[in-house]
């Protein structure tokens, strides 16, 4: 029997995450949080090209699994640092990966959830879900990453409000705070999330992750350190022969082939 918290695939350079305990509407336990690792770790490995993260179900992931906090509520402090130390790993590597991350939020979307779609680095919202902090609700203070990205995608005042007062939003109106890239219909997510992994998988994956850490690193540094960091990064890029096709296709007037080298 399959006992697994996630279900992990990998094919033609495009990695899938399924958290899939739907009976606990994927609510996250140690065993889910350290396959995540596991599974992000081995796209690295694989120098995977695009990831898409999903729920099996109905949920998306309804965050930490209270229900298995509730059950030794004595040793909850040391349980939940454990369970962070997970976590936070393997957010940080997916953060940090070259391949784009879609988030394919395929119902609610809560706490660590929440926290993780946040994280990754384009979001699509079925029709149905929606997005909740939900962590002062149970007295716990948010984790995940969620207070480093959520000011940084909604603002400071938008970001307080959603911690503080566990306001739900809509698929719509995750957008509309940005929060999400687009609504997709619930029975198209799967295919349009695996139509854009096809479409960022086929591009300069190198190229992504500079993006990726460009970005990252913008709101902490000041004007000056971050050009002196794009121009190591373009010059870098230069290097590789993705940059090489690219400016060649470009005065062929071709499509690029990108081999994500």
């Amino acid at each position: 029997m399959n006992d697994n918290c996630i279900q992990f695939s990998i094919e033609s350079d495009i990695a899938q995450i399924r958290l899939d305990r739907p009976e606990h509407a994927n609510g996250m336990n140690l065993r889910l949080m350290q396959e995540l690792v596991e599974a992000v770790h081995t796209c690295e490995e694989e120098a995977v090209r695009a990831l898409i993260i999903t729920g099996v179900g109905k949920f998306f992931s309804a965050g930490g699994d209270l229900a298995s906090f509730a059950d030794d509520l004595p040793h909850l402090p040391r349980k939940l640092n454990e369970l962070t130390l997970n976590l936070h790993g393997a957010i940080s590597r997916l953060v940090r990966l070259n391949a784009p991350v879609i988030a394919a939020v395929n119902g609610p979307c809560a706490g660590a959830g929440m926290s993780l779609a946040c994280a990754c680095d384009l979001v699509l919202a079925a029709e149905s879900s929606h997005f909740t902090m939900a962590y002062t609700a149970a007295g716990l203070s948010p984790d995940g990453s969620s207070t480093w990205f959520l000011p940084r995608r909604v603002g400071d005042l938008r970001a307080r409000e959603l911690m503080l007062t566990n306001r739900r939003l809509s698929a719509v109106e995750a957008v509309s705070w940005g929060l999400a890239n687009r609504v997709v219909e619930d029975k198209e997510l799967d295919r349009e999330a695996m139509a854009l992994a096809r479409q960022l998988a086929a591009g300069p994956t190198l190229a992504y992750g500079k993006v990726k850490a460009l970005v990252n690193d913008s709101l902490l540094t000041g004007l000056e350190t971050q050009m002196e960091l794009e121009s190591r990064a373009i010059a870098s890029s230069a290097k590789t022969r993705d940059a090489q096709e690219g400016i060649r296709s470009f005065l062929d007037k071709r499509s690029p082939v990108f081999v994500g080298d």
